[in-house]
């Protein structure tokens, strides 16, 4: 049902939600529910398109975090780390993100 919301939103087509095997779609992979939920339109195009639009995937990743507990900037702290587990159960993912916004910070 969100895909279909995420399409009558007219975020995106239908034929343009191709994702992997479970369904998640856009750059940084989100689910159905949770791009109608935190999908934001960043690039201001009226869309809010995590397939094309780096500014929205970014920025929808963003509020994502925040929606899990993200505060700060430190991805160390207790509720980030929570934010990361949320954003994915695999710790290797959550590992590479921590490890590239390290890099991003120095």
């Amino acid at each position: 049902m969100a895909a279909l919301r995420v399409a009558d939103r007219g975020d995106v087509a239908i034929p343009d939600m191709r994702g992997a095997w479970a369904g998640e779609m856009g750059q940084t992979q989100f689910m159905p529910k949770s791009y109608y939920q935190f999908a934001v339109d960043f690039d201001g195009n009226g869309r809010r398109d995590l397939i094309r639009s780096a500014p929205d995937a970014l920025a929808s990743t963003a509020n994502y975090l925040r929606g899990y507990g993200w505060s700060g900037m430190s991805w160390t702290n207790g509720a980030n780390a929570a934010a990361l587990a949320g954003w994915n159960k695999a710790t290797v993912y959550q590992q590479a993100l921590a490890y590239f916004a390290s890099r991003l910070v120095e």
